[in-house]
């Protein structure tokens, strides 16, 4: 429990269930808040603004300089201080453009992560949505930013810093849930943001989430596929716009417990973007994983640009039991996907029931 003048938020990873990854392309996506894995960011008031290293994630001591070379080939270059230098930034900028005053106070901004890295389940969205939180209740301007206009926030904090994503991932984080969205071009180009329609958790069968414990760099995934959208290359266009619709189908699937075309929906957004981006930009142990859960009748997907699958068993335990096991053989680790309820508190709630067009 946080301490009296310090404010603590969990944000949790996120699986991109239907319509990934049309949300970069005016498309439509379901998503939902996965509470098997979260980040927290604790803010305490202090005489000066301090942003403190995690002891493992912002490692700058090492035994050797081989030590650092395995350090930087396993989990890279980067940890979370710059995330939260990034949410600071962006936060205050975005006070000062819509002239909101804030108290004149500093803090110290400190964190924590078990959402595996590269997995495609938005841990470093988890982070700057986790600090977003915490500086809209330190400065107690909540009701003044509206719940629409976070997730833009966070991406902007990580487009700062060069991370290459869309929307959804923020949107699940920020609403918590389940959440079908619409990223309507022409009305996010008036808004500024897309459709947001969360939705009840209760309404999703039992899911699984595969990943990797070692898992390779899925940051390359979107590249030549946007630049193909970009230039008119019909074979794109028409294949994220089936994409988009599969979220649209999707969600009626849902309303109606229709879990047998929930399956067979999983399946075709796996292929359309295995045939959009090919084998090579998806990675053979990506496959491999939404391939395994295939070959004993699950249905299957990224969770989100890759790293780690979503699987869905419609026979049952029995079906799940067959999947544990050949997961094993390959050493995947399954896990029951546990879904976190919405987070969204009354002062959000009535900036929704205000302001939403």
């Amino acid at each position: 429990m946080a301490e009296r003048g310090s404010i603590e938020h969990e944000v949790h990873a996120r699986i991109g269930l239907l319509g990934n990854p049309s949300d970069v392309y005016s498309g439509r996506t379901i998503s939902l808040s996965l509470s098997n894995f979260s980040a927290t960011v604790r803010l305490e008031p202090s005489d000066r603004l301090v942003i403190e290293p995690h002891p493992t994630h912002d490692l700058m001591h090492f035994d050797s300089i081989d030590h650092l070379v395995d350090r930087l080939d396993s989990e890279g270059y980067y940890g979370g201080v710059r995330l939260l230098m990034s949410a600071c930034n962006v936060f205050l900028k975005h006070c000062r453009e819509n002239g909101i005053q804030l108290r004149m106070a500093n803090f110290k901004l400190s964190y924590e992560t078990n959402i595996p890295r590269q997995t495609g389940l938005s841990g470093s969205s988890a982070i700057v949505c986790a600090a977003l939180n915490c500086l809209l209740d330190f400065y107690d301007v909540r009701h003044l930013i509206r719940v629409e206009v976070r997730p833009s926030l966070v991406l902007a904090a990580e487009n700062a810093l060069g991370i290459v994503a869309g929307l959804q991932d923020r949107v699940a984080q920020v609403y918590g849930g389940l959440v079908f969205m619409d990223f309507n071009k022409e009305h996010t180009e008036k808004f500024g943001h897309g459709i947001y329609t969360p939705m009840d958790i209760n309404l999703l069968p039992p899911l699984h989430l595969i990943f990797a414990e070692n898992p390779s760099d899925s940051g390359k995934v979107h590249s030549t596929v946007r630049q193909r959208w970009l230039a008119g290359d019909k074979f794109i266009i028409s294949s994220m716009e089936e994409v988009a619709n599969l979220a649209l189908e999707g969600r009626k699937a849902l309303l109606e417990k229709d879990y047998s075309k929930f399956a067979d929906l999983m399946n075709r957004n796996f292929d359309l973007r295995r045939s959009m981006f090919g084998e090579d930009a998806l990675g053979e142990l990506n496959i491999k994983m939404v391939e395994v859960a295939r070959k004993v009748g699950a249905a299957s997907k990224f969770t989100g640009s890759g790293g780690a699958v979503v699987a869905f068993c419609p026979e049952g335990p029995s079906q799940v039991k067959l999947l544990e096991n050949e997961c094993a053989k390959l050493g995947f680790v399954v896990q029951p996907v546990q879904v976190a309820p919405s987070r969204l508190n009354d002062i959000d709630l009535k900036t929704l029931a205000t302001t939403t067009p």
